[in-house]
C-alpha cells in the first residue's frame, strides 16, 4: 500500500470523527475498529422498523414496533424477587393511544425519570412487545416526550443494529456510521470492484451498497435484508469473499514463483515399492497418488491437501511420495500432532522402507541430551533421509541438508504458519540452490466439505480418497441412554472374551482437562472392579508421555482388553483387533470429533461396532447429531452436516485465522457462489493487480493471512 492511499480519507484514523478520543478509540479496536474505512465496513447484525407509528391496539408478543400514546397513570410496584441490578420495585406507566392500551415496565428509574413520566404526559417509544401478567407490556422501552404542538417525524431509514461491545453502544456506533456516510458522495471511497465484474452480476456501485447496508430504506424487504439476500449484501458478501480468495491465491503466486527440485519417480522403482506392501492400493489411493507424482516432477513446488476419511490408507500415499524423495537422494520430513501418531508412523515407514538403503529416524520432544543430538547430527548430514516428528521438526536447531518434500500430517492441529515454518527450513538449508522450497503435502483425516476446501485452501490443490481399502466393514453405530450402562457393560465383557479389544471413552469436554482425566481414572477403577476377568488399560492427557505410549502399546500388542481414555485417542491409535467403542457422553461432542473417535475401529477385518451413549435429557441438537452418526459412516457427509450445524468457525478450528472474522458473508449459505468467487479471483489477478491488495486490506485488514513466505 503506497502513502497516498495510507493518508486518504478511508485510512484516517478514527480519532478524526467527532465524539471520539483516545478512551473510546481503546474500546473501539475491541471490535476492530480503527480507522474511517473500519467503521464502514463494521456491518449490521439486524435492522429495527422505527419508519412508522403502529396503533397499539393492532400489537402482537415478539413484535419490536413505534408507539405513540399518552400515560394514564404510573405507579411503583414493590415485590418480587430481588435479583443481580433490581432493588425489588418497578415503575408502571399505563399507556394508551385510542386503539388500545399497554404497560411500559421499567425496573431501574430515578426520581426524576418518574415525574417526567406522570399522568397527561405523552411519548413516543420503541421496544419489544411481550406478553405480560394480565395486557401486553414493553420492558425499558427507548421513548422521547412529545410536547404540545411539537411535530417530530419518524425514522425515514430502518435502524441498524452493529456487534458492540462494553461501553460501546448502539448510538455511538450509528453517529459514526453517519459522519462517514456522508463523505461516500464526494469519492473518498474507492470501489476496488472492477467494473467488468459489476456489471457482469449486476451489483450496485459501492457508495450505493454500503448506504444501503447500513441505512436501508423504508421499502425495502426487511425479510430480505435480514437474510442477506438484497443486491447491496450480495455485492458486499461477493467482494468479502474474493478478498479472502485473493489473499490466497497471491500466497500461492508467491510460493509458486519459487523454484522446486525436480522429483522423478521411475515405474519400476514405484511397482517394486507397491509390491513389497502387504495390501494392494486401491483405485482412489492410486490415482491420488498419480497426482501427487505428477506435481512432485515439476520444478515449481507442489502445494496438494489430501484428504481421506479415518483409516482410508492416506499414510502409504504419503509413503509414496517420500520415496520420490528418497530416490533421488534428498530427504523427506513427516510432521505428525501427536507423539502416538509420529510413533506409529515411524514405524510403518521403517517396514515399507528398507532400512538399509533408506535411513528413517523420529524426532519428538521426549528425545532429550545425547540422543537429540545424534539424531539432529543425522539430520543435518543428510544420512537420515526420512524424518518423522512432531512440533519439534521446526525448531530452530533442526537442519536437513536438502529436504524437499514435507508432508503434514493432521493439518488443521498445526495450522498455517507452523507447516510454513517447516516449508521454510527447506528454503535455508542449501546455499547452492537459494530460493527453493520443499514440495508440500498437507493430509487430513477430519473431512472438510469441498466447498469449505474451496475457499479456505485455495492456496492448495485438492485430492480426496473416497474409498476404504479392501476388507474394511463399515462400522455400525448404536444409541443408548446411560440407563443401560449395565447393558453396554456385558457387551464389552462378552467381546472381549470372544478375543476382541474394545475401547472405553470418557468425554467432560465442558470440563477442566483435570476433571476430564479424574472421569477417566474413576471409570477405570469402576470398569476394574465390574470387569475383574479382564486387563484394563488407561490412558489421558495428564499422563507422562513414556506411560501414554506404553499404555497404548500394550492394547497394540494385545496384553490389553479394554483401553479407557479421554479423547486423547482421537488420532493415532491404529489396533485392527480393537472392534468396540463405548463413548460416553456422546452428545457433548461435535460431529467431527465423535467421527473421528468412531474411526479407531473398524480397522480390521471384524464387524466393528460404536456405542454411542448419552445422558437424558438430550437436547434437539444432540438428537440430530447422534442420528447423523446412526445413519452414515462417511465422514465427508458427517463433514457437510457439521458445517450446517456449526459453521465454518468451528469445523475449522480457531487456528485457521482470516475466515473466521468474515464479516458478513457465511459460507453455508454462499456455497452456490464460490465457484463464481474462484472464477472473478483468477479474472482480478490477470487483469487488474493494482486491485488485489486494496482489496484484501480493506477485508482483511492489515494482519497477515497466513504469515509471510
Amino acid at each position: 500500500m503506497n502513502k497516498d492511499q495510507d493518508d486518504s480519507f478511508e485510512y484516517r484514523s478514527v480519532t478524526t470523527l467527532k465524539g471520539v478520543g483516545p478512551a473510546v478509540a481503546g474500546k473501539l479496536a475491541k471490535l476492530d475498529i480503527h480507522n474511517v474505512q473500519d467503521v464502514l465496513f463494521h456491518l449490521p447484525l439486524r435492522y429495527e422498523d422505527r419508519t412508522r407509528i403502529v396503533p397499539i391496539g393492532s400489537l402482537r408478543p415478539g413484535q419490536q414496533a413505534v408507539i405513540e400514546g399518552v400515560i394514564e397513570h404510573s405507579e411503583v410496584k414493590y415485590g418480587g424477587r430481588r435479583v443481580r441490578g433490581r432493588n425489588g420495585r418497578s415503575l408502571l406507566c399505563y399507556l394508551s393511544d385510542g386503539t388500545g392500551g399497554i404497560v411500559l415496565r421499567f425496573f431501574h428509574f430515578n426520581a426524576r425519570q418518574q415525574a417526567n413520566l406522570g399522568s397527561g404526559v405523552r411519548i413516543r417509544c420503541f421496544g419489544e412487545v411481550r406478553a405480560g401478567a394480565r395486557e401486553l407490556e414493553i420492558a425499558h422501552p427507548e421513548y422521547r416526550r412529545m410536547f404540545e404542538n411539537s411535530v417530530t417525524a419518524v425514522e425515514d431509514k430502518l435502524t441498524p443494529v452493529y456487534p458492540k461491545t462494553d461501553g460501546v453502544h448502539q448510538t455511538l456506533l450509528r453517529n459514526l456510521a453517519t459522519q462517514v456516510l456522508t463523505q461516500l458522495e464526494t469519492g473518498a471511497v474507492k470501489d476496488w470492484l472492477p467494473e467488468s465484474i459489476r456489471v457482469q452480476y449486476s451489483f450496485p456501485d459501492l457508495p450505493t451498497a454500503i448506504r444501503t447496508v447500513h441505512q436501508p430504506p423504508p421499502d425495502v424487504s426487511l425479510h430480505q435484508i435480514e437474510e442477506r439476500r438484497h443486491p447491496a449484501q450480495r455485492r458486499l458478501v461477493f467482494e468479502e469473499l474474493l478478498a479472502h480468495q485473493l489473499s490466497l491465491m497471491q500466497l500461492r503466486k508467491r510460493i509458486q514463483a519459487r523454484k522446486a527440485q525436480r522429483l522423478l519417480l521411475t515405474s519400476d522403482a514405484y511397482r517394486k515399492f507397491v509390491s513389497g506392501l502387504d495390501f494392494e492400493l486401491t483405485r482412489s489411493q492410486q490415482k491420488v497418488t498419480a497426482e501427487i507424482l505428477h506435481d512432485m516432477s515439476n520444478a515449481t513446488p507442489m502445494l496438494r491437501l489430501l484428504q481421506g476419511d479415518v483409516g482410508s490408507g492416506k499414510t502409504v500415499v504419503a509413503a509414496c511420495a517420500v520415496l520420490a524423495a528418497v530416490v533421488n537422494g534428498k530427504q523427506a520430513a513427516v510432521m505428525a500432532p501427536t507423539e502416538i501418531l509420529a510413533l506409529q508412523h515411524y514405524e510403518n515407514f521403517c517396514r515399507w522402507f528398507d532400512q538399509d538403503v533408506y535411513k528413517c529416524v523420529l524426532l519428538t520432544g521426549k528425545h532429550k541430551g545425547k540422543a537429540r543430538a545424534q539424531r539432529l547430527e543425522v539430520i543435518a548430514s543428510g544420512a537420515a533421509q526420512i524424518v518423522i516428528g512432531t512440533h519439534a521438526l521446526f525448531q530452530d536447531e533442526v537442519e536437513f541438508k536438502h529436504l524437499v518434500l514435507a508432508v503434514v500430517d493432521e493439518q488443521h492441529r498445526f495450522g498455517v504458519h507452523q507447516r510454513l515454518a517447516l516449508q521454510q527450513k527447506g528454503q535455508r538449508q542449501n546455499a547452492r540452490t537459494p530460493g527453493e522450497v520443499p514440495h508440500q503435502l498437507i493430509m487430513t483425516a477430519t473431512p472438510i466439505p469441498r466447498s469449505l476446501a474451496m475457499t479456505v485452501y485455495a492456496d492448495l490443490d485438492y485430492s480426496a480418497i473416497d474409498e476404504l481399502p479392501r476388507g474394511r466393514k463399515p462400522v455400525s453405530t448404536v444409541v443408548v441412554s446411560n440407563s443401560r450402562r449395565q447393558e453396554v457393560i456385558d457387551r464389552v465383557a462378552n467381546a472381549c472374551k470372544h478375543g476382541e479389544q474394545a475401547y472405553w471413552v470418557c468425554t467432560l469436554i465442558d470440563e477442566s482437562e483435570v476433571l476430564q482425566c479424574q472421569a477417566a481414572e474413576d471409570a477405570a477403577a469402576q470398569l476394574t472392579e465390574e470387569l475383574h476377568d479382564l486387563n484394563i488399560g488407561l490412558v489421558h492427557g495428564r499422563m507422562k508421555q513414556a506411560e501414554k505410549t506404553a499404555a497404548v502399546e500394550s492394547f497394540r500388542q494385545t496384553q490389553t482388553d479394554l483401553l479407557v481414555a479421554t479423547t486423547v485417542i482421537e488420532v493415532g491409535v491404529d489396533v485392527p483387533n480393537a472392534s468396540l467403542m463405548v463413548i460416553e457422553n456422546a452428545e457433548r461432542l461435535g460431529l467431527a470429533q465423535l467421527h473421528q473417535l468412531r474411526g479407531r475401529v473398524g480397522r480390521g477385518s471384524r464387524k466393528s461396532v460404536c456405542v454411542l451413549m448419552y445422558h437424558v435429557p438430550l437436547s434437539a441438537q444432540g438428537k440430530q447429531r447422534l442420528a447423523i452418526l446412526r445413519e452414515t459412516s462417511s465422514g465427508f457427509v458427517v463433514a457437510e452436516k457439521d458445517l450446517e450445524m456449526r459453521g465454518p468457525g468451528e469445523v475449522l478450528g480457531t487456528r485457521q485465522t482470516g475466515l473466521l472474522e468474515l464479516r458478513i458473508a457465511d459460507i453455508v449459505r454462499e456455497q452456490a457462489m464460490l465457484p463464481e468467487i474462484k472464477q472473478a479471483a483468477e479474472i482480478v489477478m490477470r487483469n487488474h493487480l493494482d486491485c488485489v491488495q486494496p482489496l484484501i486490506r480493506r477485508w482483511l485488514g492489515t494482519a497477515e493471512r497466513y504469515g509471510a513466505v
